[in-house]
């Protein structure tokens, strides 16, 4: 009876163990080997994809961020022109204090502007001083729709801490499965130094 039980209780491990594999943060929410059309860095101009990029190596020489910037100050911005197409075309950025739904000047103050010229590598760059709070980032081309991105600076995002949490809670739960399991077999007598009397 006791085999049948350890053997339970470690299948039972196993499994949640794998499934705690498949929901870690690192394997499904990665960035990195992701398809353009599932970027979500990547936004649509007209028909053209544009691709938006942050980097502040003054606090991480090589991480790259896209809407969760995670300190405050100088900021570099890069826009990575995808179609050829955009390369022959004015494009301009504009970085909005504020997310831009209101007329309100103090609301909308632009903090950086980088006006519509021709970029025939293919990339507009740009720098920024940025503070806690919400941004909106317009990228224009002349006769297209903008594409907008909105940039969330050393804001708490409680979703992603919420997945960072995930793999560490379901240990948690298989360690607290298995001792019980353990501690019900009998499998813990002689073992553990907090017998039950």
């Amino acid at each position: 009876m006791c085999g049948f039980m350890n053997r339970r209780v470690i299948q039972a491990a196993l499994i949640a163990l794998l499934v705690g594999a498949g929901l870690s943060p690192n394997t499904v929410w990665a960035h990195g080997a992701v398809s353009l059309e599932d970027d979500i860095c990547v936004r649509r101009m007209g028909g053209n994809m544009v691709h938006f990029s942050a980097y502040q190596p003054q606090f991480e020489p090589k991480a790259q961020y896209c809407t969760d910037i995670p300190d405050v100050g100088d900021t570099f911005l890069v826009v990575d022109l995808i179609d050829p197409s955009l390369r022959t075309m004015p494009v301009g950025v504009r970085i909005i204090k504020g997310q831009g739904e209101t007329e309100s000047e103090e609301e909308n103050q632009t903090v950086a502007y980088w006006k519509p010229t021709s970029h025939p590598d293919g990339v507009v760059r740009g720098e920024a001083n940025l503070e806690k709070g919400l941004y909106k980032v317009i990228i224009t081309a002349e006769g297209l729709s903008p594409s907008y991105y909105l940039l969330k600076v050393q804001q708490v995002d409680y979703s992603k801490a919420g997945r960072k949490a995930v793999g560490p809670i379901m240990v948690v739960l298989v360690l607290a499965l298995i001792w019980y399991e353990m501690s019900k077999s009998g499998g813990l007598r002689g073992r553990w130094p907090f017998r039950r009397t």
